[in-house]
């Protein structure tokens, strides 16, 4: 699977699951019960859609012009710390307003997620490749040429 169609599928695998496991952390870490992080999760998970879709595509077309296009460990953990450094730019800011709190505070509730999701964001994109198969970006010249 490649493309459009590939990006989708992954974007959206990956969000519904991040989606639930922040609401639960918000949820244990603020002591408030899910029902009042889900709508933030939720708000967080548009956030992160519309910047997983964008940064992969950007990640996929600096990934194109790499002497090497074989996904290494390396390469994987540059784009999971990647995504979710530039990610916590737009976060902070809304946790804080939403739960009525100051930009530390909510960087400190916020430190388990930026622990916690490039552990998963790494674990989920190896299993994406493992069962989809690897973008064109990450094959070799001659078998990406040949599909």
């Amino acid at each position: 699977m490649q493309g459009l169609k590939r990006k989708l599928i992954f974007v959206a695998l990956y969000e519904v699951i991040g989606m639930t496991l922040s609401a639960l952390t918000l949820a244990a870490l603020s002591g408030t019960a899910p029902s009042s992080t889900g709508p933030l999760a939720v708000i967080i998970t548009s956030i992160a859609v519309t910047w997983n879709f964008i940064f992969t595509s950007l990640f996929e077309r600096w990934e194109s012009r790499q002497r090497s296009r074989t996904r290494t460990v390396k390469r994987r953990i540059a784009h999971a710390v990647g995504f979710q450094l530039t990610l916590i730019v737009f976060l902070i800011p809304l946790i804080a307003w939403w739960m009525t709190i100051s930009l530390l505070q909510a960087f400190l509730l916020d430190v388990v997620l930026i622990i916690l999701i490039p552990f998963y964001t790494f674990a989920f994109n190896w299993a994406f490749d493992r069962v989809f198969g690897l973008p064109l970006s990450a094959l070799p010249e001659n078998l990406a040429q040949s599909r």
